[in-house]
């Protein structure tokens, strides 16, 4: 199973993202946070496959759940890192880039492509 954590500030889009990551064939939603320290205590414990990443939290930061992955690898394994956030402008993008995001989605006009690109990671580790 592809285990996915979702970082995400509103409830109503957690439960949405949650539901719809969750009926993916080999995904397995391990858990689910609305801020920087909860998601990285979490994710310490979790090691999740996916992390998805909203940048905008109610404590802290998306950019600040990015750098922590970034460097401490030890404590959080190296997830793949996908963004999906509302400040999708490009100054955004190569930001969460220099972090090593692997992905990056506008909520708005993306959630169909996030929901792919999970469906098509979750294929590849049930194939390998």
């Amino acid at each position: 199973m592809l285990k996915i954590f979702l970082i995400e500030d509103s409830p109503l889009l957690q439960e949405l993202l949650a539901g719809v990551l969750s009926e993916i064939d080999g995904v397995d939603l391990v858990g689910c946070a609305d801020g920087e320290s909860e998601a990285l205590r979490c994710l310490a414990e979790s090691r999740a496959d996916i992390v998805v990443i909203d940048i905008e939290l109610k404590q802290g930061s998306g950019i600040g759940v990015l750098d922590a992955l970034r460097h401490a690898p030890d404590r959080y394994g190296a997830p793949t890192k996908v963004v999906l956030t509302n400040f999708s402008h490009a100054t955004m993008r190569q930001r969460c880039e220099k972090l090593g995001t692997d992905a990056f989605f506008d909520k708005s006009l993306h959630i169909d492509q996030l929901i792919g690109f999970v469906a098509e990671a979750a294929e590849r580790k049930a194939a390998g």
